[in-house]
């Protein structure tokens, strides 16, 4: 197993120049890590092309032809090597920057060679550059195998002839003389139940497979492997939370809970707000520490749950906080709390945001310190040192993934006993990357909306319809109602067309003139005065248009808004677009959201467009934006690390991970602490650190 760890630079083919680069470019510097790149497609190297049949992309592809003359063009910077490479059906050329006279003393003409590489269309015509290519003869007693792996690469690397070619050399090497790198990482039981190969088998498989079903088990296997050792760890990780992480135990449900629920809630529960309601009484008496992902559409009715387990921990003689990402949104759950509970007598609230004066500050810590004070809601504010409770029992955070590990962990040293803890989110997650990225949550979903609202109708008009679309807001505001007008940027950009924020609030102004029409402009560069203002005039129908960009995504809860314009709603991911079209539809009157684009729009928009309007369900919105986006881009974690998965696609493989994670669940409830001789195997896998991607150290 040791040999796993070997330098890279030890393999032949390899030395120390090559294996610095393999470093920097893929990040690969041992046996195991290269053994680990696996290739992203393959190419039939029994197939060949026609040059009058060549695909019109920039595909790979294989020709045998000969190569009829060779040519050296001067450029104005140095010069190139043009060969015409022909067969019976016409020609293409191949094009050399680099090594001209060696290649050109290398090359026999007329004799047919089999040629290999990225095609180039320029104005119509196609050219090979830098193809790899060999006589006829040398290639039909080299050829081993029909599949040949194609493997990530860079610029740099090809600039420095680390080809294609060169890295199956160094898989080769590594799998058909290096000999078995790898110990079995699967039980036999488990092998057996799913008839998936060998780890070897499907390593080599993997990388040389013999044929298209011997590369689909390979895959199989690896995959499998990959999304089981991710729930195994995400799993045992909940397992010994509960296990070993104390919580409060909160087992009233006392007076101030039964009077606001029995005397002050201004709405029946949905069946869906009962369910989840239940799940957290559960947890908050179970003497573990709570943490669970409540997930909930726009307008679900997330608030009153998040209120209703306030209460118990009132019940119960401990102290609450709830943190939100902006102070628009803080000040949303503020006002709302506060109004539900202004019939409930001795329940004190406060809200701690980077606005609040050092005086108020002060009398806010002193109030949380000793226990005066049952509510907190706030901002980042609220994780800052000097910020005490005198005995925090629940905390709840909004919009989870816009907070640091390192913040929302400062809650828990807070306390000699963590708090209890209630995430929310708005921004249904797909079930797959829930699994994987909220694994050791347990998951609430509130996924019926309160009853009598009406769907928002969503509709999506080219800007050639920018007048009548005027024309339908103006017959809007004579009703009474409220306008959203929301722009991607504030300041003009060179590099794209998007509608910008200062042009449109002018052009606004003119259609929209005074005094027939008042319009507010909120945007992320103003002061946070300014913003509260402009959104107090709009709230208080002061105002019948409001400009912004999408500080407005969360947080701003104003029933008379019935129209949501989304300007260059094209250049919008569909879950932005979801947030922001719930931020109407929350009254009684029938609620518009307009998407406006340019005509010039890619596939990928034109979908996005045509799923919003054909469905209003969060749920079904981010499955399409999983498949459209990918799991990094959805999560907003390229650069982080997360869902970096060797092998397996969250999007593609979903049944799998199911699968995956029912076989890890089930393996450890029957052996939690993977004890018995048949769990040994999984149980060293864990210990040696084998799987190097830490996935896990990024969970939530």
């Amino acid at each position: 197993m040791s040999r796993k760890r070997t330098s890279i630079e030890y393999l032949k083919g390899v030395g120390p120049e090559r294996a610095r680069l393999l470093n920097e470019e893929l990040k690969i510097s041992t046996f195991e890590q290269l053994l680990q790149f696996f290739p992203n497609r393959y190419i039939d190297r029994t197939k060949f092309y026609r040059t009058d049949e060549l695909p019109k992309n920039n595909s790979e592809i294989q020709l045998k032809g000969r190569i009829t003359s060779i040519n050296t063009i001067q450029q104005k910077r140095g010069k190139r090597l043009v060969a015409e490479f022909s067969d019976e059906t016409g020609f293409v050329n191949l094009v050399w920057f680099r090594g001209h006279q060696w290649i050109k003393d290398s090359i026999i003409i007329n004799k047919t060679y089999v040629v290999f590489g990225r095609l180039n269309w320029f104005k119509g015509r196609a050219s090979i550059p830098h193809p790899e290519m060999e006589l006829e003869s040398t290639f039909k007693n080299k050829i081993k195998r029909s599949f040949y792996p194609i493997y990530p690469s860079t610029e740099k690397l090809v600039n420095k002839g680390i080809s294609q070619k060169v890295i199956q050399n160094l898989m080769e090497h590594l799998i058909e003389k290096g000999g078995p790198l790898f110990s079995e990482t699967l039980p036999l039981y488990i092998l057996d139940k799913y008839k998936l190969i060998s780890k070897n088998e499907a390593l080599k498989e993997v990388h040389f497979p013999v044929s298209q079903n011997s590369l689909s088990k390979a895959q199989s296997r690896l995959k499998f492997e990959e999304l089981f050792y991710i729930q195994i760890q995400l799993i045992l990780k909940n397992f010994q939370r509960k296990s070993k992480i104390k919580g409060y135990v909160f087992p009233l449900i006392g007076q101030t809970f039964k009077s606001f629920f029995d005397l002050h809630l201004p709405f029946e529960l949905t069946t869906a707000q009962k369910r989840v309601v239940k799940e957290i009484r559960r947890d908050l008496g179970s003497g573990r520490q709570m943490n669970r992902l409540l997930q909930g559409d726009v307008g679900s009715g997330k608030t009153i749950v998040a209120l209703l387990s306030i209460l118990i921990a009132i019940d119960n003689g401990f102290q609450s906080c709830l943190v939100a990402p902006t102070e628009i949104l803080a000040q949303q759950h503020f006002e709302s709390i506060q109004y539900l509970l202004k019939k409930s007598v001795g329940v004190s609230i406060e809200l701690l945001t980077g606005s609040v004066n050092l005086k108020k500050r002060k009398i806010i810590h002193e109030k949380l310190k000793n226990g005066e004070l049952h509510i907190l809601i706030g901002t980042h504010a609220v994780f800052e040192d000097n910020v005490k409770f005198k005995n925090l029992g629940l905390a709840i955070i909004d919009e989870q993934h816009r907070f640091g590990v390192a913040q929302r962990s400062s809650l828990w040293v807070k306390n000699k006993i963590p708090p209890h803890i209630l995430v929310m989110t708005a921004t249904p997650i797909p079930r797959t990357l829930a699994m994987s990225l909220y694994g050791d949550l347990d998951i609430s979903i509130i996924d019926r909306l309160p009853p009598g609202r009406k769907p928002i109708k969503t509709l999506h008009r080219f800007d050639n319809k920018r007048l009548s679309v005027f024309a339908f807001l103006k017959e809007q505001i004579k009703k009474g109602r409220q306008v959203y007008i929301v722009y991607p940027l504030i300041k003009e950009s060179e590099k794209l067309d998007y509608k910008d924020l200062m042009d449109g609030y002018e052009s606004i102004t003119r259609s929209f003139p005074l005094p027939n029409y008042q319009i507010s402009i909120v945007h992320g560069k103003m002061k946070s005065e300014d913003k509260s203002y402009e959104m107090e005039r709009f709230k208080k129908g002061k105002t019948q248009i409001m400009v912004a960009t999408t500080v407005i995504e969360v947080g701003v809860n104003i029933p008379n808004a019935s129209v949501m314009i989304v300007e260059s709603a094209e250049r919008f991911g569909l879950s932005q677009l979801h947030q922001l079209r719930g931020r109407v539809g929350r009254g009684n009157e029938q609620s518009f959201c307009i998407l406006m684009s340019s005509s010039k729009i890619s596939t990928n928009g034109i979908k996005r467009l045509e799923t919003m309007v054909k469905t209003n369900d969060g749920f079904k919105i981010a499955e399409a934006d999983l498949e459209l986006r990918g799991p990094g881009n959805l999560m907003g974690t390229q650069q982080s690390g997360i869902l970096k998965l060797k092998i397996a696609d969250l999007v593609k493989d979903q049944e799998l991970l199911k699968v995956a994670r029912d076989e890890a669940k089930s393996l450890l409830i029957k052996d939690p602490e993977l004890k018995n001789n048949e769990n040994q195997i999984i149980k060293r896998t864990l210990s040696s650190n084998y799987f190097e991607s830490n996935f896990w150290n990024f969970i939530s």
